[in-house]
C-alpha cells in the first residue's frame, strides 16, 4: 500500500510537524480496552529519533525490560521510511510479522491509514493493533501503569520526590514542558528543516535564548535537575535533546550559535551527569546504555533526514565531530558515587 496524500512538513519555508495518529491508553484498570499485561505489549523505536529514545529511557528507568518487548529498528530513516535491515545489531525483520517496514505495521493497524509512519509505537500484541503512537503519551503510561510487574522499589509511589511526574510538580512539569518543546526540542527542527533564510533566523534565536533560561535555571538553584533534587519527567524530555546537540544539530542542522560543551557549563555538568549513569542505582544506566550504542549514528541520520526534507540535490555529507562525543565526568562531578 503507498499514501494517497502527501504530508506537508513545510508551510512557506517553516517546519510544521503534524500531530500524532493513535492516541489510546494502557490502563491498569483491568476493563480497560488495553489494560496493563505483562508481555502483552511491544515497543517500536529507531534509536535514532529523539521522541522514541524518551520511551527507552523511561523503560530502562522503570525496570519494564522483561514487561513491555523492544523491537529496535536502523537508526537511520530510509526511502520508505523506518525500516528493519539488522544493521549495528538492531532487528533484521519485525519478530512478529516478518516485516521490514514501519509503514507494513501501521497498514496491518489500519489498511486505510493516511499518515505518518513514526515511532515510537507502542503495539498490543494480542489486539494485533497500535495502542499510541505519541511518546508523550507513552512515557506516562509507562510510569505507574505496569507497576504491578515490577519490584516495589521502583513504583512510582516509592519513589524519592513522587516519581518522574510528582503531583507536587505536575504544574510546573507542564509548564516546562510547553516551552522547551516549542523551543528547544522541536525548535532545532525548525531551524534544520528550515526551507528559507527567514524562517531559520526566526527559530535560531529563540532556541538559544531557552538555553540560556535552562542554563539560568540550573545555576539559580544550584541542584542537579531540572526541577531541583528529583529526576522528573522535565529531565527526560530534555535530555534527548541535548545528547544529540553538540554531535548532530550543531553541525547538520546549524544550531551553532553556541555549543553546549564551552558554552553552557551547568547543562553540560547536568547532561554529563545523566549520560554517565552506568554506576548509578537511581537510574540503572538508563540514560547511557540507551544513548552510547547510538550516539554515532545521530549525525548520519539528520543530515540524509535533512537532505530529503529540503530536497538537496547535493551529496549527503555527515560531519565527523566532535572528537570527543561526550565529554568524560570526573569523579567529584558524580552524583551517585
Amino acid at each position: 500500500m503507498s499514501q494517497t496524500t502527501t504530508i506537508e512538513y513545510q508551510k512557506d519555508g517553516h517546519f510544521t510537524r503534524p500531530a500524532s495518529s493513535f492516541r489510546s491508553f494502557v490502563s491498569k484498570d483491568p476493563g480497560s480496552p488495553f489494560p496493563a499485561e505483562k508481555g502483552r505489549y511491544a515497543l517500536y523505536i529507531s534509536p535514532g529519533c529523539p521522541w522514541a529514545h524518551r520511551t527507552i529511557i523511561v523503560r530502562a528507568l522503570k525496570r519494564l525490560e522483561d514487561v513491555i518487548d523492544l523491537y529496535v529498528l536502523n537508526p537511520s530513516m530510509g526511502e520508505k521510511g523506518w525500516f528493519f535491515d539488522g544493521a549495528h545489531g538492531t532487528l533484521p525483520k519485525d519478530p512478529l510479522y516478518g516485516f521490514t517496514y514501519l509503514r507494513e505495521l501501521y497498514f496491518k493497524a489500519d489498511p486505510n491509514f493516511d499518515s505518518r509512519f513514526t515511532v515510537p509505537v507502542l503495539w498490543d500484541k494480542k489486539a494485533g493493533t497500535i495502542v499510541n503512537n505519541e511518546s508523550s503519551e507513552i512515557i506516562r503510561m509507562l510510569y505507574s501503569e505496569f507497576d504491578e510487574f515490577i519490584p516495589e522499589e521502583y513504583r512510582e509511589s516509592n519513589k524519592p520526590g513522587g516519581g518522574l511526574y510528582p503531583e507536587s510538580l505536575r504544574e510546573q512539569i507542564d509548564e516546562m514542558n510547553e516551552w522547551v518543546y516549542d523551543t528547544v526540542n522541536n525548535g532545532v527542527y525548525k531551524c534544520g528543516f528550515a526551507g528559507k533564510q527567514e524562517s531559520y533566523d526566526e527559530n535560531v534565536v529563540p532556541l538559544f535564548a531557552s538555553l540560556d533560561r535552562l542554563e539560568g535555571i540550573l545555576d539559580g538553584h544550584g541542584k542537579p535537575y531540572l526541577l531541583g533534587d528529583h529526576l522528573t519527567e522535565a529531565d527526560v524530555r530534555l535530555y534527548t535533546t541535548i545528547v544529540r546537540f553538540d554531535v548532530a544539530y550543531h553541525t547538520v542542522f546549524q544550531c551553532n550559535l553556541k555549543s553546549i560543551r564551552h558554552d553552557y557549563p551547568r547543562l553540560h555538568l547536568w547532561l554529563r551527569r545523566l549520560y554517565w549513569d552506568e554506576d548509578s542505582k537511581v537510574t540503572g544506566g538508563a540514560f547511557h546504555k540507551t544513548t552510547e550504542p547510538w550516539i554515532k549514528f545521530y549525525a548520519k541520520g539528520y543530515a540524509g533526514a535533512r537532505a530529503k526534507l529540503t530536497k538537496s540535490q547535493a551529496a549527503v555529507i555527515v560531519p565527523r565531530g566532535p572528537a570527543v562525543l561526550v565529554e568524560p565526568l570526573a569523579e567529584s562531578e558524580k552524583l551517585y558515587q
